[in-house]
């Protein structure tokens, strides 16, 4: 069956990605980024979503400047949770299944063992704060929903950890890297993939959906730094240094565990997403083949 599907967020990096998979696979995707639909705008998202009847609706776009945010309080929940609120509306009026993208700082950071999607959620930053009020809102005013929190994203489009990390092991003597920062990296390519599958489902609920294993983000930089040898996608001139927290203070405090464990992927029966090392060796490659001057 053909559906149609809106993506909000269409210009970041899971949107762009969210809206390739569904559009390979037949669906008639609307694309919705600021220029198109203002989420804040509760008369816009109903004109726009009802006009399109939308069966599915993946509402990517977030206010995601997780430092800015300590500062642009109203500002973060102006998109968090009232954007998601209005999105929930229309979504409602025009019985369409609301997939809501969220994120691991909905929980404090100071657990010794992967959160699964029944842990006791408790942001320490005003983004997490935010992002769980758009939880929230999800829960009480949509009938069919499924929430998906997914950490330390990466892919083709727009500005992440692996293509900086890709930089500056190419520009610098010496490169500084947290090890006291632990969680779970997710390929966007695999996580439109388990979006677009569970859209069509009826296992409606909160999922955790990461690249399998885990890794602290210097484990993260040194298997950049490897896989780029490897593959002989680029000549790290950089020596990894390990570093703490502490040593790179930031407004907003990071979590220092946020590993995901994928029970709800588990017991729902859904496939899990690959080990992030062999995504993000998929990752380099799709890169290398986009563009030869970006690596």
């Amino acid at each position: 069956m053909k559906y149609r599907v809106i993506v909000t967020g269409a210009a970041g990096q899971l949107g762009m990605d969210v809206i390739r998979t569904f559009r390979r696979n037949g669906h008639d995707v609307m694309a919705c980024d600021r220029e198109q639909l203002d989420i804040t705008n509760q008369h816009e998202c109903n004109k726009i979503i009802l006009s399109f009847k939308p069966h599915i609706i993946i509402h990517c776009a977030a206010y995601t400047a997780v430092d800015r945010a300590e500062i642009e309080v109203d500002a973060a929940y102006a998109v968090n949770a009232i954007g998601t609120r209005n999105i929930a509306v229309a979504a409602e009026k025009v019985k369409a299944k609301l997939i809501y993208i969220s994120t691991d700082y909905v929980f404090d950071g100071t657990a010794d063992q992967p959160y699964n999607e029944y842990h006791v959620t408790n942001p320490k930053t005003v983004y997490g704060k935010s992002k769980l009020a758009g939880e929230l809102l999800v829960q009480s005013l949509c009938s069919q929903w499924f929430i998906v929190r997914t950490s330390w994203v990466f892919g083709i489009n727009g500005e992440n950890f692996v293509k900086t990390m890709i930089h500056l092991l190419k520009s610098r003597p010496t490169l500084q890297v947290v090890d006291d920062q632990k969680g779970s990296p997710t390929y966007t390519v695999d996580l439109a993939h388990f979006i677009s599958k569970l859209s069509l489902s009826e296992k409606y609920g909160i999922y955790h959906a990461s690249n399998s294993e885990m890794c602290t983000w210097y484990e993260f930089a040194h298997a950049i730094a490897e896989e780029g040898v490897k593959q002989a996608a680029f000549t790290p001139t950089a020596v990894l240094v390990p570093c703490t927290t502490e040593q790179f203070p930031r407004p907003a405090p990071r979590p220092q565990y946020s590993v995901m464990d994928h029970m709800a992927i588990r017991i729902n029966g859904l496939e899990p997403l690959r080990p992030w090392r062999e995504a993000l060796i998929a990752f380099l490659k799709e890169l290398s083949q986009s563009d030869k001057n970006t690596i």
